[in-house]
């Protein structure tokens, strides 16, 4: 269950950098835009932590087995 919430975070998050670099690159991007971006960036972030820390634990726990 938790591998395949962490693939869909990781997809998501994924999706979001397709979808954010071309408005980052824009010279017409207005600010609002580029803040939505950073939210929802700054959002994948933290799911993206999230997962290496749930791996790093798994890793951990079978390390020390």
């Amino acid at each position: 269950m938790a591998d395949r919430m962490e693939a869909v975070q990781l997809g998501m998050a994924a999706e979001v950098v397709e979808c954010a670099r071309p408005l980052i690159a824009a010279p017409s991007a207005t600010a609002a835009e580029l803040r939505f971006a950073a939210v929802r960036l700054s959002e994948c972030l933290v799911d993206a932590l999230r997962v290496a820390e749930s791996r790093g634990g798994r890793l951990e726990a079978r390390f020390w087995r």
